[in-house]
Order: structure tokens, then sequence, then C-alpha cells
């Protein structure tokens, strides 16, 4: 005969199960909202001074919603008495060097222990202000002996630069705080630039080319035509750029024919590199929907020429369903255009198929299918759909834990977001506990 659970039992087990539904809910608007990053800042007297500065310029409120973030913290003790002097005197605004501390990709630790001989290049949010002369927005950080790394500028000449003293803290995934041991000023700025002067339409093509690593893209894209079809693209919901490197395309296997194909169907390829809405690093990284349709798509049947973006191994994974690919970089991330390097070049499977080479690797040929490539555009929805369509996903990710260790800084651990689901899986293992009893 079957036990009937008490009425009282059921009731704490809906309410337990209410409960945890409304802890969910909690964090995931938390997420939704972004990191705090004052509020992350607070716990550590010690960078008092820098959060002061943070939180006075216009800088704080350009972080938020953002995620995907390392801030380069610089404690009370290595500020200059007078860091908007200290700027000044080097032809930089405090904002802009502020913004040279926020760098757009999330760097664990142990993330700086693997940097290559060579350095790694990451984009700073100083570059999203179209005042950073070609990629000089951007940090070169390379290991440093027993320090976790140097950070400087990657112009040819001396400029500033400042050592990783260690770990602060990390709201994994979302923002990571190291400490470095003086202010970083971005080399080549241009005094006559002003954040009064409204920002230039983005030019995709110019992007590139400043970026360096991208000449195939860049010649490709303005030898297409389309390149006007991406900036006009950027006033509705924004456009994501995926940009193979030149490796990218060196690499391609040699019975592509990619370089051959008529001039309209390599169009199709280029605008299967972006998606009509922008997506900053954060929203990829926890993307709803992972079948994602291109601009290509819009030149043909819905369901084509799409492509499946997913978080493998701690990046941005995309597949073709020819190719699978990784973001290795933010390149350019300003609303409403983002610009990210991708480690292969994107074949679409309606123009290309997957075949065996020899010795069993894989190789790709072009599908002798005929592509729709100048079709008109499908009709336009309606407005409010239309919009409702194309607005990036807001949810941050979250993972559980770190990427990596790596001895703190400053000796206090990260706000604990995860605790509050584990409460509430206690808090039901509780409630359900007497029912075993019953």
């Amino acid at each position: 005969m079957r036990r009937q659970i008490p009425p009282v039992s059921r009731l704490l087990l809906h309410l337990a199960a209410a409960i945890a539904l409304l802890a969910a809910a909690a964090a995931a608007a938390s997420r939704r909202l972004g990191v705090n990053v004052t509020g992350v800042l607070s716990a550590f007297p010690d960078l008092t001074d820098f959060t002061r500065l943070l939180a006075s310029s216009p800088v704080l409120a350009e972080l938020a919603g953002r995620s995907s973030l390392t801030l380069l913290a610089v404690p009370n003790g290595n500020l200059p008495q007078s860091p908007s002097a200290f700027a000044a005197a080097s032809g930089a605004d405090l904002a802009d060097v502020l913004r040279y501390h926020v760098l757009l990709e999330y760097l664990a630790p142990a993330d700086l222990r693997r940097l290559p001989a060579s350095g790694k290049l990451v984009t700073t949010l100083f570059q999203t202000t179209g005042r950073a002369p070609a990629d000089l927005g951007a940090v070169n950080l390379t290991a440093a002996g027993a320090t976790l790394a140097v950070v400087r500028s990657p112009a040819p000449f001396p400029g500033s630069n400042a050592t990783v003293l260690g770990a602060v803290t990390a709201v994994p995934y979302n923002l990571s705080v190291l400490a470095v041991d003086g202010l970083i000023v971005p080399s080549g700025f241009d005094l006559a630039a002003s954040e009064a002067r409204p920002p230039a339409a983005v030019n995709i093509t110019r992007v590139l080319a400043d970026a360096r690593a991208f000449n195939v893209a860049a010649s490709m894209l303005e030898a297409s035509g389309v390149a006007g079809e991406f900036e006009a693209d950027e006033r509705g919901a924004g456009i994501t750029v995926f940009a193979p490197t030149d490796d990218a395309f060196a690499g391609l296997p040699a019975g592509d024919r990619l370089q051959s194909l008529p001039a309209d169907r390599k169009a199709v390829v280029l605008r299967f590199h972006v998606l009509h809405s922008y997506y900053p690093l954060g929203s990829l990284e926890s993307i709803v929907n992972p079948v994602q349709p291109t601009l290509a798509t819009e030149f043909s049947n819905a369901g084509r020429f799409t492509l499946n973006i997913t978080r493998a191994n701690g990046s941005v994974a995309i597949d073709t369903g020819v190719v699978q690919a990784t973001i290795t970089r933010t390149v350019f991330d300003q609303n409403p255009v983002a610009v990210f390097a991708v480690s292969k070049v994107l074949l679409p499977k309606e123009m290309f198929t997957r075949t065996e080479g020899p010795g069993g690797a894989d190789s790709s040929s072009v599908v002798a299918a005929k592509v729709a490539a100048s079709s008109p555009p499908p009709a336009a929805t309606a407005p409010e759909a239309a919009e409702s369509a194309r607005t990036p996903p807001t949810k941050l990710s979250s993972p559980p834990a770190l990427r990596g260790g790596g001895q703190d800084y400053v000796t206090a651990s990260a706000p604990a977001r995860a605790t509050g689901g584990w409460r509430c899986i206690a808090l039901v293992y509780l409630l359900l506990l007497p029912l075993r009893l019953v």
C-alpha cells in the first residue's frame, strides 16, 4: 500500500520548491544587471583611492552591463599623488587612462601563466572610444620571470608599462581584478581628440587593417563591396563580426577554392561571418539560442547560413557544420559594433562540404549546388517583432568556480554568489527530511 504524504509535508515541499525558484530567478537577475565593480572593490581597503577615481569618472557607467572584463587596479601606495596631473603631463585624459585599465577579456591568473613568449594583445575599453590610433587602444601582456605578467603598450616606441602584482579577486568569468604597480598611459594619445566629439561611424575595413593580422579579411571586404552593407546595418540592432586572422586563411585546405569563387559567392561567405545584432563577448558566452542567423541568411531562406555558437572549454566555439572555430580575442567592441578574431575561416555548409583528405585529414571543397547569392532579402517583419528578434540576450555567464588558481595579492575572498544556491539545496533537503520519517 502506498504511503500518503501528509498535507503539511506537501505544503512544505511546495514552499521549498518556490524558494528555490525565487533564488534562481534572483541570481539570474543579478547576472543580467552585470557586476557592481565598485561594490566588488569596496571590500579591499588598499584600493580605495583607485575605486574613488573610478566612481568619479564616466568610466563606471560604461562598465554597466558589460561582462568578461579584467580590471587592472592600482593600490593606494602605487598611485601618483595627483592622478589627473600625472595623466595630463602625459598628454592623456584621466578617464581614458582608466579605460586603458579595463581589458575586454576575462583573464584569470592561470591565463597569465600560459601567455605565449610573444605576448598577448588584449583590447581595452579605451579602444572603443575611437580615439586610439590603430591598435594602440590595446595592451600587450607578456610573461616576466617570477611575476605574473608585464602590461605595456603595443607601440613600437618605449611607453608606459606596469607589472602585475597578483590577483585581487574575481567574480568568475564576469570580472577579474588584478593589481598592477602603477598607472598605465596609452601611447599615441590624440591631444586634439575630445570626449565631446561624437564618434564617427565604424569602418570595419579600417578596424581590421589597423588591428594587424587581418590583411586578407580586410582586402576581401574592401574588394567585395559588402562593407557598405555592414555599416548600414550598424544603425539597426548593430552587428557582430567574426574576422578570420591571416593565419586562418593560410591554414585553409588546398581544395577549398575560396579565392577562386565568383564575386557574388565570396560576398555570401563574408556575410556569413556577420550576425545582425550587437553581441559583446559576455553575451556570446551565455547566448540563449545557439543557432544564430547571419547576414547571409537574410539573402537566402530562413534556416540557411546559420552559425551554432556555444561555450566550450572556456572559449566561445562557432560551428558552421563544416568547420569548428573559436574566438581568440576581441578586436573592437563599441556598441553597436563588436569585432572578434576567430581561429578559422567560417565556411558555410550550403557552399562547402567536408571531405576526407590524405591520411584521414579533413579538408573542404566547394559544393556544386548554386547559391542564391543575389536573391532579395526576405520581407521585413513588424518593427516590434524585428526589434525583439534582434535584441541580444543580456544573460551573463557565471560558472561556479575560477578557471585557474594563483596566489591572491589581497588575502580576501571574492563575493560568493554561488552560496545562495547551496543554501537553497540545503533548505530543500531539511524540509524533505521529515517525509522520510513519515
